[in-house]
């Protein structure tokens, strides 16, 4: 089954997640700042779905996400700021 990462947001905040099963197994935040911008706040991961690379196909839809709106990411979130320094094809939407 193809691991899918879906999108819930608002004006001002929003997420993106991983459900199986109906349940939400990883969720990564994000809030705007000011009309051009993100600023991923955290990721998580639940127990028993760490090293399937949960977490970076998150931070990927996120800078799809940002390409299509035309935003920058400000990654304070740990996670997501190594992800960014390991990939370098998403520095464009830094």
């Amino acid at each position: 089954m193809e691991t899918v990462v879906k999108l819930e947001v608002n004006n001002k905040n929003g997420y993106f997640y991983i459900e199986i099963n109906g349940n939400t197994e990883a969720k990564m935040t994000f809030v705007f700042a000011g009309t051009d911008k993100i600023i991923i706040d955290h990721t998580e991961v639940n127990e028993g779905h760490n090293g399937k690379g949960f977490g970076k196909m998150m931070v990927a839809k996120a800078v799809e996400f940002a390409r299509e709106k035309n935003l920058k990411i400000i990654p304070l979130c740990p996670f997501a700021k190594k992800v960014f320094e390991k990939t370098p094809e998403f520095k464009d939407v830094l």
